[in-house]
């Protein structure tokens, strides 16, 4: 008996974790898409030291998690979404209006994506 309350308490704590990790997530790449969403309407704007700035914003937010999103995430979408960081920023710096957009729109839907993967439904479980 002591095995089985054992193991139900280990399987409670781990599926508890999942779901921190779960809320977790969500809200912080909701912050980034929020901050890059708002970048992305200045960039069209014209406002591209104002995008600039929530672009870099919205990095350090990401590299301030780093050890955090190492410990829990794969490492292939953490590089990829960190590349798409410095490629917005490149194209932010060469006020390439098209590419910026896009490659904005590329990222912020990476970070969706990853929050989406780490959702707990039966589309992840099965």
């Amino acid at each position: 008996m002591k095995r089985l309350i054992a193991a139900v308490v280990i399987l409670a704590f781990i599926l508890g974790a999942t779901l921190c990790n779960t809320l977790l997530l969500g809200s912080f790449t909701g912050e980034l898409t929020h901050l890059l969403e708002q970048a992305g309407q200045l960039g069209r704007a014209g406002s591209w030291t104002q995008a600039q700035v929530l672009t870099r914003q919205a990095r350090e937010v990401w590299q301030g998690r780093d050890s955090y999103l190492h410990v829990t995430l794969r490492h292939a979408d953490i590089d990829q979404i960190s590349a798409g960081f410095r490629e917005v920023e490149a194209l932010l710096a060469c006020r390439e209006e098209g590419e910026y957009a896009a490659a904005n729109a590329r990222l912020i839907t990476q970070l969706e994506l990853l929050n989406e993967a780490e959702q707990l439904n039966l589309k992840n479980v099965f």
